[in-house]
């Protein structure tokens, strides 16, 4: 009897060097070989691929705040601890320098490293794996010629032993990362355009799809599930739904959508956190056609699944009691001292100034997390030429807990806003997550110049 634990260690041994052996095998399953050869110093191809990164939204995870372009460094929460993005410059001892074409592709759509280990799931090569390979070729040349090699080494993760390995990744990738090509679900051509937009480069999922077990997308495209897009929260914000139910995209027009992309605000909304930068960095730079290809694609969605298609009617009392000073909670006391100066008594704002809060779906969203980062640490507007300046939240972190609960309730429940109420706990928490989060160029408000607080992500 006494030999049984002895036998079950032996095997257990042999079990962890046979699962570590085969998942040094399982990525070069995944990768490929191209016989592509890619002209660096192209012009037109390193124009394209600069418009490839700009759909891909490279630069807003591979540069921090007050740093260089794409040279990594940005810590990125997760349960475990942070992890770092990478240095994708061309320096040959800590960027990618050294990188083939193909080690290039096969780390972008595959997330296999030059040295075969796979890469975190942080990086959206499961959305990457759809893109052509003359889209990553044209990539790889403006990578290689037209972005500044910076010396910069990159930073070790701060996961816990055993979690920071890299093999068992390999497993991740074969079971929740699986090979597949890009399917267009309808023959017209813009909605085609735009579905591979938000599927592939744009990557919509990795921030509007909610998570499983193994912290993979439930849903990788439309096709299998509606839970596709139906929203999640993400770096302590709630990254809506972008469906047709009520509290996702059923009140907005393509029109909307459209300048929303290109500017980061319409006459009602901004946008803000997350967000602001994949406008500043990503959309604003996208041409025309394939904006209105994504919003056009994004508006034909049906709502997700359990969620209301319209909210009921709410008949509008509040503007008419701040107007007559009627202060009849703690919440109207705050709203009218703090918020009603930019946002109006009719909470309808400034239109391209200051956002609308009545009928803003991400106030009344089920989930407050935004409405609360937003209140505490303030932000800003992304800066795109299309509008006169970035506008800027204030942070109201100096009111008690007890007073941003109050307040944020009372936001979420005026006018016509339906939502439900949130707690003093809800406030601790978000408090506690923001304490521990990096800052980045869109939560700083500028001092006299934008330019100053995006040095390195233009």
């Amino acid at each position: 009897m006494k030999k049984w634990p002895l036998i079950i260690m032996m095997a257990a041994i042999v079990g962890l060097i046979l699962a570590f052996i085969i998942g040094q095998i399982l990525p070069n399953m995944r990768t490929t070989s191209s016989d592509i050869e890619v002209n660096i110093t192209d012009p037109a191809l390193i124009k394209q691929g600069e418009y490839v990164a700009r759909t891909a939204d490279c630069v807003a995870c591979h540069t921090t705040l007050d740093g260089e372009t794409y040279a990594g460094g940005l810590p990125m929460l997760t349960p475990l601890g942070a992890i770092y993005s990478t240095n994708i410059t061309p320096d040959k001892e800590t960027g990618i320098g050294q990188y083939t074409f193909t080690d290039f592709k096969n780390a972008v759509k595959h997330g296999v490293r030059r040295d075969n280990k796979a890469l975190y799931p942080a990086m959206p090569y499961p959305s990457y794996q759809l893109m052509p390979d003359e889209d990553l070729a044209a990539m790889y040349a403006f990578f290689m010629s037209d972005v500044k090699p910076v010396k910069q080494a990159n930073l070790k993760s701060e996961l816990p032993p055993v979690t920071n390995w890299r093999w068992p990744l390999a497993y991740w990738q074969a079971i929740f990362d699986p090979k597949r090509n890009f399917v267009a679900e309808s023959d017209d051509a813009v909605l085609a355009r735009g579905q591979y937009l938000v599927e592939g480069p744009g990557h919509c999922g990795s921030c509007h799809t909610g998570r499983g077990i193994g912290f993979q997308e439930i849903a990788l495209n439309n096709a299998d599930s509606e839970e596709y897009l139906s929203g999640a929260v993400i770096d302590g914000w709630r990254a809506k739904s972008i469906r047709g139910e009520h509290r996702g995209l059923a009140t907005w027009t393509v029109a909307e959508l459209n300048d929303f992309f290109k500017t980061g605000r319409t006459d009602t909304t901004a946008a803000f956190g997350a967000m602001a930068e994949v406008v500043e960095h990503s959309t604003q730079y996208m041409t025309d056609y394939d904006i209105n290809a994504m919003s056009s694609y994004l508006k034909i969605l049906s709502p997700a699944p359990n969620k209301e298609k319209t909210l009921p009617a709410k008949k509008e009392v509040t503007t008419q009691k701040l107007l007559d000073g009627n202060y009849d909670s703690r919440g109207s006391i705050l709203y009218a001292e703090y918020c009603q100066v930019c946002h109006r008594a009719d909470g309808k704002g400034v239109a391209r100034i200051f956002p609308a809060l009545d009928g803003n779906s991400a106030v009344y969203a089920k989930n407050a997390d935004s409405v609360l980062q937003i209140t505490l640490s303030g932000g800003r507007m992304p800066e795109t030429p299309h509008d006169r300046m970035a506008f800027t939240m204030p942070e109201f972190i100096n009111l008690s807990d007890t007073d941003v609960a109050e307040v944020v309730n009372y936001v979420r429940n005026s006018w016509t806003n339906q939502a439900p109420e949130i707690g003093v706990d809800d406030v601790v928490k978000m408090r506690a997550f923001l304490a521990k989060k990096p800052k980045t160029s869109t939560d700083i408000a500028p001092d006299l110049s934008i330019d100053t607080q995006t040095k390195g992500a233009k």
